[in-house]
């Protein structure tokens, strides 16, 4: 097993530590590592609820939670209410992370008489320039012991198979804004028609996916070995039915596959120039 001394030394001496957390697989193994390095009767797991997040994804989260021995705190978070979320610049992440760690500050610190919060950054984080959202992090001296610790992804997967997470080969998950083209407001109408297909697309057995919103044109991003199988009988009926009934017009599916940062990446050199 990887060595996890480096997360667990930058935990110790913390009274009392919030996670912030999603269920995916960098803030449940923060979580698990807490529990080691604290006790579980010392850390909470604070997941954030918004039109953003899927309901399938909130309930996975606290089976993840569970399985740890972690309370989960839900915090009822209002970045719709952002003009400039609803903008949906390349920097919407900043303004959702900045209202989640907002909302722990004011409504779940004091209360919970928590002595510092961390979140699940890993170290490829780090290297990424379209992860707005770690600004709103430093602003708010929320702590990433998986970042600093070295740990990158491959790493963090295999702590989470290592100690029997049942999330350790979860597929990312990103919130579902991150399928709204930049620019193109963010609504919760829009959230919720990517949410309703995604969730019947999974049915048809799809485990990883994207749906991306284009008006009325929904772009079903899938690993290659999907592709195929997406398009062919019996199941090509299906998918298109799945995103109609969710509230397109038309189904495409994406020959490029699956695709991280899809929207972001493309913009951020520009927005740093």
């Amino acid at each position: 097993m990887i060595d996890t001394a480096g997360v667990t030394d930058r935990l110790a001496g913390i009274g009392r530590l919030g996670v912030a957390f999603s269920g995916g697989v960098d803030s449940s193994v923060l979580l698990a590592l807490a529990v080691r390095a604290l006790g579980a009767d010392r850390v909470v797991a604070v997941l954030g609820v918004s039109p953003s997040l899927a309901a399938d994804e909130r309930a996975a989260a606290h089976g993840v939670a569970r399985h740890i021995g972690v309370p989960v705190v839900e915090v009822v978070t209002r970045e719709e209410d952002r003009a400039a979320y609803r903008a949906n610049g390349p920097d919407r992440c900043f303004h959702c992370k900045d209202e989640l760690f907002t909302r722990i500050t004011d409504e779940v610190v004091t209360t919970h008489r928590l002595d510092a919060v961390a979140y699940g950054e890993n170290a490829d984080d780090v290297r990424r320039p379209d992860r707005p959202g770690s600004r709103a992090a430093v602003a708010h001296r929320v702590l990433r012991p998986l970042a600093d610790a070295g740990l990158d992804k491959a790493a963090v997967r295999a702590i989470a198979r290592a100690i029997g997470l049942p999330c350790a080969d979860k597929p990312a998950a990103p919130c579902l804004a991150s399928r709204i083209p930049h620019f193109a407001e963010v609504t919760p109408e829009k959230l919720r028609q990517v949410e309703l297909a995604e969730a019947a697309l999974r049915r048809l057995g799809f485990a990883e996916l994207r749906v991306r919103h284009h008006g009325d044109v929904a772009r079903i991003e899938l690993p290659a070995p999907d592709l195929v199988r997406a398009v062919a009988d019996p199941l090509r009926g299906a998918v298109r039915d799945a995103v109609v009934a969710a509230g397109f017009r038309f189904a495409t599916v994406d020959l490029a596959g699956v695709q991280s940062g899809a929207f972001t990446l493309p913009l951020v050199p520009a927005a740093h120039a």
